[in-house]
């Protein structure tokens, strides 16, 4: 039987009724971080930014179906208050920080790819560091009701968990992308990622509709 956390966020899963005319501007925010870096024609934080975005929706789709075979809880649901439920653990407002997140935490690596920050790889030191900044916030978040986690394995026991697969595979794609040497390895591989999630949308979502 799923939880009331799950309950709550499937009642409002894709209801239109909820939509906030915030939404609007955020949009226009995602918009314009994207056209500032392509106007400078920075390539490597576009598709990093891309390869982030595409990560997080994978992370989204297995979400989305756990609870479904499960019929229990996702790892970690979205119930409270959005303009938008997407899926049950991704509302548009989390959807839309995600799409710039890497393009603005690509910021962060420094132009040698070797060089060290206090010892290691800043592209793994960057990586690691924002995990770990990713899970303290979702800590707050999750004390505030507003992301929650049902599953023993997954919660502030076994943060490691969360960090491990919650985040720091986000940080090594977006940054591996960002490194590639040509702008044509990054769109296949940029299109992959989303291509492969488009795929899981439109069966799991569109045809089957579990999740």
């Amino acid at each position: 039987m799923p939880t009331p956390a799950a309950q709550e966020a499937m009642r409002i899963l894709r209801d239109g009724s909820q939509f906030q005319w915030y939404v609007v501007p955020l949009l226009a925010v995602v918009i314009y971080v994207y056209n500032v870096e392509i106007e400078k024609r920075n390539w490597n934080a576009v598709f990093a930014g891309l390869a982030f975005w595409g990560m997080d929706w994978f992370n989204e789709i297995w979400n989305g179906l756990l609870f479904h075979f499960t019929n229990y809880a996702p790892a970690w649901g979205a119930p409270g208050k959005t303009a938008f439920l997407i899926l049950i653990g991704l509302n548009i407002e989390i959807c839309f920080m995600f799409a710039i997140a890497g393009i603005i935490m690509s910021k962060l690596l420094l132009p040698d790819q070797n060089a060290k920050i206090l010892g290691i790889n800043n592209r793994y030191f960057v990586a690691i560091s924002g995990s770990l900044f990713c899970v303290i916030v979702e800590f707050f978040l999750n004390g505030a009701n507003a992301l929650t986690w049902d599953w023993a394995y997954w919660n502030r026991s076994v943060p490691w968990l969360i960090f491990l697969i919650g985040y720091l595979p986000f940080y090594l794609v977006a940054f591996w992308v960002y490194d590639m040497e040509t702008i044509r390895k990054k769109a296949i591989t940029v299109g992959s990622i989303l291509g492969f999630d488009a795929a899981c949308l439109f069966i799991f979502a569109g045809l089957l509709g579990w999740i």
